[in-house]
C-alpha cells in the first residue's frame, strides 16, 4: 500500500488540513493520543510512555523522547506521517503530549509546555548519503562533532510598530525567517515602510551552531532554542542526530533543525551531571557519588534509551552484579582483548588506564587522574590490536598514528569560522579525547613538534594556545596510550629502553607504566601461540568456547558506570601501605646509590590503586588493591628501567636517560682519558685512534669509540678538538 494510498483512506470531511495533503489535523491528534495512552512494552501492564510523562513532569523537564521504533511498531501510519509531514505533525505532537499532562494533573494545558522529540529512527543515514528527496523530511544523521559555537540570540517572533500611527504587529520566525511588514496594516494609515521593530519587546531565544562530519568508521548544522540541547555535545562525541532536513536559499544550502541528539556511547547513559562536573575538571565529591544518582543525573535529551526508573534500577543492579563478583578483577581482564594470547599483565594495566583514577582539586594544586601507559616492542607482537580493543571500550576518544599527526593535529588550530567570518579554535585530537583515551600508534615515528606538545597534557592536563590573537587554555584531561617500535624494528637488550626507541627521558617519565613486548623465540611457546591464532581462523566452535566472560558492550557499560558513579578514598590501612611499598622501592637502589623510584612512582601507585577498586565499585581502597598496584607497576619496572649494564632497576634509566651505573663510568673514563693524556701528551698530540688503543691497552673493559668521544667532550674546558688531533690546550 502506498503512502499516497493511505492518505486518500484516512482523508476526512474536518475542517483542519495538513497544507498541500488531505491529512486532517484531528486524525492526527487522535492516532498519537491513543499511542501515548496504550502502548505498551512486551511483559509490561502499564502504558510506557504514559508513565514517562508523569516521571518528566515530577522532573520539571520539558523534553520528552519518543523511540521512533515504538511509534512504527504501534501505528506505521502514525509514522510515516512524522518523518514525511515533521513541520506540520511535531507541533501537533507537542500540543497533544501538554493536553495530556493537563488532564493527568488537572490544570489548563496553556500552562505546561512539553516538546516532543523523536529519536531512533527506522532508517540512521550517514552525511553522504543525503540528498535531495530527504529535504523537509525527518532524518536521522550519526557522526562526529568538531566544531560547537557558542550560544548566540535566534529571534522566535518580532514586534512592529507603526511609526506614524503607532499600530503595532507580531510575526512570528519562520523557518529562521522573519516577514518584516513593508505597509503599516491599520485599515487607517496604510503607510508605506513605516514599520519599524521594537527589539525590546521582541522575544529571543539561545541558539547554537554544530558541525558534524562522518564518523572515522563509516568512511568507505543543526540550530534549536536555549532547551537541553544547547551545549549537550562537545567536540570529540560521536552522535546520531535526528531533526528536518532543510535547504536555505537560492543555492539551497542545507543543514539539519535538530529535534533529538544521542550520544552513540554508552556513557551517554551514565555520565557525570553537567551541574556537577566543573569546567575546570573536578570529579564530584564521594559523597555525591552514589549510584541511586546514575539516572537522576542525566539530562533526558542524553539518554541512549527512554528508559523508566525500573529500567534504569535494573540496569544499575546489573552492574552491581558484576562488581559483587569475587573474580570481578580476573573475569575484567580475560574479557580486554579476549582473542590476544597471554600478556595478562599488560592487559591488567590497560584495565587501569580504563577505569582510571580519581582527579583531586586542592587549593592551589590538582593531580590527574588519568593513567598513562607506552607499550613498546618488537614488531608483531599486537600492539596495534591492543590499541584498536582499548579504543573500542573507552567512553570516549580518538586513534591516530604518529606518523601522519602533526603539532596543530594533536592539539589545536586555528581557522576562519564561515558563519561568523572570526577566527576560532579547531580542537586537534587530544582535546577531542577529553575526559577519554587519546591511543596514538606508531609513537616513535611522531615529529619532534608534535611529541613536545605532549608534556603540558600527560602532567598539567591541559593545551595553552596562543594564535592568532587567540590565547586560551583548553581542557586535555586525556589518558595516552601509545605504541612504539624499537630503532631498527628490532629491541637490543643491550641498551636501554630510552636508547632503544629514542624519546627524551621528560617524556618518558610521564608514562605511569611502560610495557616491553618483546619477541623471544622459544618453541612451546610459539607452538601455543600458533595453535591460538589458528583456532581464530577456524570454526565457530572454537570462537564460542573463547567468548569473553563479559560482552564488550557490557564491559563498555560497566567501565563508564564505574568511571560515573564511583569515585573511592584511600583508607588509613591503604595509606600506610602505599607508603611503606614506597618506601621499599626507594630503599632497593640505596645500597647501589641508584634510584629505584621517585615521586612520581607514588602517584602512579595511588592512581592504580584507585583504579582496582573503582573496578569493584567500592568506596575505599583496601590494601590488596595496593599490593596489585605495587605489583603492576614492579612488572612494568623489570622490563623498562633495567640498566642493561647492572641487570638492576635503575629509574634513572627512564628520568634521565642515563643509568647511574653509566654515569659512573663516564665519570671514571674521563679520570683515566685525562690521566693517559697527561703522562703521554707531548709535541704534536695525539689521534683518536692512538688514544683509543691506549685506553683499551689498559682498561679491563672495552672502551668504543662512543664512549671516548662522549669522555672528551666532558673534557673540552681543559682540552679542545681539532682535525680528528688532539693537543693540550695552551
Amino acid at each position: 500500500e502506498s503512502f499516497a494510498a493511505m492518505e486518500d483512506a484516512e482523508g476526512d470531511a474536518d475542517a483542519t488540513f495538513i497544507w498541500g495533503t488531505n491529512l486532517s489535523v484531528s486524525r492526527v491528534q487522535s492516532r498519537f493520543t491513543s499511542f501515548i495512552k496504550t502502548f505498551r512494552l512486551p511483559e509490561e501492564f502499564d502504558p510506557k510512555y504514559l508513565q514517562l510523562l508523569q516521571e518528566t513532569r515530577e522532573r520539571g523537564e520539558v523534553s520528552f523522547n519518543i523511540d521512533g521504533h515504538h511509534m512504527h511498531d504501534f501505528d506505521r501510519t502514525l509514522y510515516m506521517w512524522a518523518i514525511t509531514y515533521p513541520a506540520e505533525t511535531v507541533p501537533i505532537f507537542d500540543g497533544q503530549l501538554s493536553a495530556i499532562a493537563a488532564e493527568l494533573e488537572g490544570t489548563d494545558p496553556e500552562e505546561i509546555q512539553v516538546q516532543a522529540r523523536i529519536y531512533n529512527l527506522l532508517e540512521i543515514k550517514v552525511i553522504r548519503d543525503l540528498n535531495p528527496s530527504d529535504i523537509n523530511r525527518m532524518i536521522a544523521v550519526s557522526g562526529m562533532v568538531t566544531r560547537t559555537s557558542g550560544v548566540i540570540p535566534d529571534q522566535s517572533l518580532a514586534l512592529f510598530r507603526c511609526m506614524q500611527c503607532g499600530h503595532e504587529v507580531v510575526e512570528w520566525n519562520d523557518r529562521g525567517k522573519v516577514n518584516e511588514p513593508s505597509t503599516c496594516p491599520s485599515p487607517s494609515c496604510q503607510a508605506r515602510y513605516s514599520m519599524q521593530m521594537l527589539y525590546n519587546r521582541s522575544c529571543f531565544l539561545d541558539k547554537q551552531l554544530m558541525k558534524m562530519q562522518e564518523n572515522p568508521n563509516d568512511i568507505p548544522e543543526g540550530e534549536t532554542p536555549h532547551t537541553d540541547l544547547v551545549d549537550l555535545a562537545k567536540p570529540g562525541d560521536r552522535i546520531t542526530v535526528t531533526g528536518v532536513y532543510r535547504a536555505a536559499g537560492a543555492v539551497y544550502k542545507t543543514y539539519l533543525d535538530v529535534v533529538h541528539v544521542e550520544k552513540n556511547e554508552s556513557t551517554s547513559l551514565f555520565s557525570l551531571s553537567d551541574t556537577l562536573a566543573a569546567e575546570e575538571g573536578e570529579e564530584l565529591p564521594a559523597h555525591l557519588t552514589a549510584a541511586a544518582k546514575a539516572g537522576d543525573a542525566q539530562n533526558n535529551g542524553v539518554r541512549t534509551n527512554n528508559v523508566t526508573g525500573e529500567e534504569m534500577a535494573e540496569k544499575r543492579t546489573q552492574l552491581q552484579a558484576i562488581a559483587a563478583d569475587p573474580d570481578v578483577y580476573e573475569k575484567l581482564a580475560a574479557s580486554l582483548a579476549p582473542s590476544i594470547w597471554q600478556l595478562d599483565d599488560v592487559k591488567k594495566g590497560l584495565l587501569c588506564q580504563l577505569f582510571g583514577g580519581v582527579s583531586k582539586t586542592l587549593p592551589g594544586v590538582k593531580t590527574r587522574g588519568e593513567i598513562n601507559v607506552l607499550l613498546v616492542g618488537d614488531p608483531g607482537v599486537s600492539k596495534s590490536q591492543i590499541l584498536s580493543y582499548v579504543h573500542k571500550l573507552a567512553p570516549r576518544g580518538i586513534y591516530t598514528s604518529g606518523k601522519g599527526s602533526s603539532a596543530v593535529g594533536l592539539t589545536a588550530y586555528v581557522t576562519r569560522d564561515p558563519e561568523t567570518k572570526e577566527m576560532v579554535l579547531e580542537s586537534g585530537a587530544l582535546v577531542l579525547s577529553d575526559r577519554g583515551i587519546c591511543c596514538i600508534d606508531e609513537f616513535d615515528k611522531m615529529s619532534e613538534a608534535a611529541r613536545s606538545m605532549l608534556h603540558e597534557v600527560m602532567e598539567q592536563q591541559t593545551i595553552s594556545v596562543a594564535k592568532a590573537g587567540i590565547i586560551a587554555t583548553l581542557n586535555a584531561r586525556t589518558s595516552v596510550l601509545a605504541s612504539a617500535n624499537p630503532v631498527g624494528s628490532r629491541y637490543n637488550p643491550q641498551l636501554s629502553v630510552v636508547e632503544n626507541i629514542q624519546l627524551p627521558p621528560s617524556l618518558m617519565s610521564r608514562f605511569d607504566l611502560i610495557y616491553l613486548l618483546l619477541d623471544k623465540p622459544n618453541e612451546a611457546s610459539d607452538r601455543k601461540l600458533a595453535k591460538h591464532l589458528v583456532s581464530l581462523f577456524g570454526d565457530r566452535s572454537n570462537l564460542e568456547a573463547k567468548k569473553a566472560p563479559i560482552a564488550a558492550e557490557l564491559l563498555k557499560e560497566y567501565i563508564a558506570f564505574a568511571r560515573a558513579t564511583c569515585h573511592p578514598a584511600l583508607s588509613s590501612e591503604a595509606a600506610e601501605a602505599l607508603a611503606t611499598s614506597y618506601a621499599e622501592m626507594r630503599s632497593m637502589g640505596m645500597s647501589r646509590k641508584t634510584v629505584s623510584a621517585t615521586p612520581r612512582q607514588l602517584e602512579s601507585l595511588i592512581r592504580l590503586s584507585e583504579s582496582l577498586a573503582r573496578m569493584r565499585l567500592a568506596a575505599t581502597v583496601t590494601v590488596d588493591d595496593v599490593t596489585e598496584a605495587v605489583r603492576l607497576m614492579k612488572v612494568a619496572m623489570q622490563q623498562s628501567s633495567i640498566d642493561p649494564r647492572t641487570g638492576q632497576i635503575d629509574m634513572d634509566v627512564i628520568q634521565t636517560g642515563v643509568s647511574a651505573a653509566e654515569r659512573g663510568m663516564k665519570a671514571r673514563l674521563s679520570g683515566e682519558v685525562r690521566a693517559l693524556l697527561q703522562a703521554r701528551l707531548g709535541g704534536q698530540g695525539m689521534r683518536l685512534a692512538e688514544l683509543l688503543e691506549g685506553m683499551n691497552a689498559q682498561a679491563s673493559v672495552h672502551v668504543s669509540e662512543r664512549d671516548l668521544r662522549l669522555a672528551l667532550s666532558e673534557l673540552e674546558e681543559d682540552y679542545r678538538l681539532a682535525a680528528g688531533v688532539i693537543t693540550a690546550r695552551t
